[in-house]
């Protein structure tokens, strides 16, 4: 019975968190974004490199030793487990980048992909993501209501339209790499997931793998909208193409909305 209360216990306070917000969370979202240098804790932005991580590592930020990508403050002090919370995902990546890779140098194609990253992680740390995950020619983002706030939804589409622009799609000179993006959203396990020992904050569900799996069809230039994200902005997009998309482990079609300059 111990065991089951603790266990409620910490998804109640999970669910408080990533809903209705963490006021400590919130404040580090709001500074640490402009604090240089990369590397940064993709839960609150914290940095871990140049003079900023110096600085802020004397009152504890440092990196933990369960995950380097996360804080010793995000990733210890939250409890392990997670919640079941309604959040917006945002997934995009190199369009052609095996053939992209085959056409320059190791060194070369590292440089140009760590370029994306950097230019992916400033856009969307604008809108209070946090970046889950930087892998191959990808990048996942997390939009939660607990730090975006309500519109999270807005914050998410605006996130990837900003990235595609920071990429260069719209400007006049060429677009740093041939990038797709989507977006979706929907109920999904998010909190610590893994090992004592070795512990990720994450956000794992069908919401998720669907929009990896919406950001595989999006073209070069495009960013892919659910119906459920595309309703909050309407207003303000209100004239995009509709798509259909025959998705790997969905039986019905799926209809999202497609954003290109």
């Amino acid at each position: 019975m111990k065991v089951e209360s603790s266990q409620a216990a910490a998804r109640e306070r999970w669910h408080k968190v990533l809903v209705e917000g963490h006021t400590s969370l919130n404040k580090a979202h709001a500074v640490f974004r402009f604090i240089p240098s990369a590397p940064r804790c993709k839960v609150c932005h914290n940095p871990f490199g140049g003079l900023g991580g110096k600085l802020v590592g004397l009152f504890g930020f440092t990196r933990s030793r369960k995950n380097p990508n996360l804080c010793a403050k995000c990733c210890d002090a939250l409890p392990e487990g997670g919640a079941d919370v309604d959040i917006a995902v945002l997934f995009a990546d190199v369009r052609g980048s095996t053939a992209l890779g085959e056409r320059m140098s190791a060194d070369a194609f590292a440089t140009v992909l760590n370029r994306f990253y950097r230019v992916a992680t400033e856009a969307l740390i604008r809108h209070d993501a946090i970046i889950d995950k930087l892998i191959g020619d990808e990048v996942m983002a997390l939009f939660i209501p607990g730090i975006c706030g309500p519109d999270y939804k807005r914050h998410a589409v605006e996130g990837a339209i900003d990235l595609m622009k920071a990429v260069g799609y719209g400007s006049a000179s060429e677009p740093l790499l041939p990038i797709g993006a989507a977006v979706n959203s929907g109920v999904c396990y998010v909190g610590n997931v893994g090992s004592p020992g070795v512990v990720d904050f994450t956000a794992l569900g069908d919401p998720v793998n669907t929009a990896s799996r919406m950001a595989e069809q999006a073209g070069a230039g495009e960013a892919l909208l659910s119906e459920s994200v595309y309703e909050p902005v309407t207003s303000r997009l209100p004239d995009l193409e509709t798509r259909e998309l025959n998705v790997r482990g969905k039986e019905a079609a799926l209809t999202v909305r497609v954003w290109r300059v």
